[in-house]
């Protein structure tokens, strides 16, 4: 019990901070699992089997309060699908870490240019080009070779680029249920067909996974309220720091690793 009530409260800090800000789910969820000694394809299925639950009522949410701009979900949503789909089959074959350095610096770069706009005010514009599709695609890839990723990257370049965040944020989320069950579907491919070998008891899953859908169900209508509240500068300010700090944090795991390896 002590192990569920660990992982609730990490689902729902995780998706107190994904909800509201769009991003942050994946990568706190992630960085918890690591720790507790998970290996990478295992905590990328544990934590998309929880966002089945978490993105459907987060997404809900979001379009309760409408946040959605349906632009921005019709481009986001196939992409996304396609790239978590790929990074998925890849990962299972082998490890995601190659990439990580990348995914860390590309966000590092995003953080500073969110925090430059919030300081150089300028009033929000549509971002529903078709490099959106881009941005679906690369972010399903990495969410699904990371375990999480895909607020981090979609939501924090299209900030960058000047989109209004409360639209963003809840376009993003919305896609995320989509681009989490076609994540999921593939990780059970991989699995029957033996493409997959989880190297561990799946029983030994069920109470992380339990936990952070548990903490991330409770928490996912707050945080879609605080997307709507909140002024578009403040939460700018607030992804940026965010974006900054996960990616800090990350950049250190990073640098320990290697420094024990060499």
């Amino acid at each position: 019990m002590g192990e569920f009530a660990l992982f609730a409260a990490v689902g729902f800090l995780a998706q107190f901070i994904d909800g509201g800000l769009g991003m942050g789910y994946g990568i706190v969820s992630a960085t918890a699992l690591l720790t507790a000694g998970f290996a990478p394809a295992a905590v990328s299925a544990s934590i998309h089997a929880a966002e089945l639950f978490t993105t459907a009522v987060s997404g809900g949410a979001h379009l309760w309060h409408r946040n959605v701009d349906w632009r921005i979900f019709w481009r986001l949503t196939p992409a996304g699908m396609i790239g978590g789909a790929t990074g998925t089959y890849l990962l299972t074959g082998f490890s995601g870490d190659v990439v990580r350095p990348y995914v860390v610096a590309y966000l590092g770069i995003m953080g500073v240019l969110i925090l430059r706009r919030a300081i150089r005010w300028k009033k929000p514009r549509p971002v529903w080009a078709h490099s959106t599709g881009l941005y679906g695609l690369i972010g399903g890839f990495c969410d699904a070779i990371g375990g999480g990723g895909w607020g981090s990257i979609v939501t924090s370049t299209m900030l960058a680029e000047g989109g209004e965040p409360r639209y963003v944020i809840g376009s993003v989320n919305l896609a995320e249920f989509f681009l989490t069950f076609a994540i999921s579907a593939t990780f059970v491919g991989a699995l029957v067909t033996g493409h997959w070998q989880t190297g561990g008891n799946l029983v030994d899953y069920l109470m992380p996974v339990a936990g952070l859908m548990a903490g991330g169900v409770i928490a996912a209508p707050v945080a879609s309220y605080l997307a709507k509240s909140i002024p578009a500068r403040r939460l700018t300010v607030a992804v940026g720091l965010i974006v900054l700090a996960l990616t800090t944090y990350q950049g250190w795991l990073l640098f320990t690793q290697n420094a024990a390896r060499s």
